[in-house]
C-alpha cells in the first residue's frame, strides 16, 4: 500500500507563486511515475504534470514553462512549482502514483485558490 499526502496550497493573487508537495509512504519502490492533477469545480480532472521512475518530465501545454515538477529522493517526495499563477487555475490538486503491478494511488488533495 502507499499513502500520499499533499501540502502547500493555499489562496495566492494571479502572478505569485506556490509550491506543492506530495509525500508518499508505504510500498514506493514499484512506482514508475508519479502526477499532478488540478480539478476545477464542475469540470473533469485533468493532467497536469508528470515524472517518470527514470526522471523524465511531462507537461500539458497549458503549464509549459510556468509549472516545473521535480523529486527529492532522500525524502520520499514529489513539488510541483507553480509560477505566474492565473485565475483560471484554482483548483484542487491531487498527486497520483502509477505502479507496475498494483495500479493506482491517490492523495486526498490540496485546494489552491487563484484571486485578485
Amino acid at each position: 500500500q502507499v499513502q500520499l499526502v499533499e501540502s502547500g496550497g493555499g489562496l495566492v493573487q494571479p502572478g505569485r507563486s506556490l509550491r506543492l508537495s506530495c509525500a508518499a509512504s508505504g510500498s514506493i519502490s514499484s512506482i514508475y511515475r508519479t502526477g499532478w492533477y488540478r480539478q476545477a469545480p464542475g469540470k473533469q480532472r485533468e493532467l497536469v504534470a508528470t515524472i517518470t521512475r527514470g526522471g523524465v518530465k511531462n507537461y500539458t501545454d497549458a503549464v509549459k514553462g510556468r509549472f516545473n515538477i521535480s523529486r527529492d529522493d532522500a525524502k520520499n517526495t514529489v513539488y510541483l512549482q507553480m509560477d505566474s499563477l492565473k485565475p483560471e487555475e484554482p483548483a484542487v490538486y491531487y498527486c497520483k502514483t502509477d505502479h507496475v503491478l498494483l495500479g493506482s494511488y491517490w492523495g486526498q488533495g490540496t485546494q489552491v485558490t487563484v484571486s485578485s
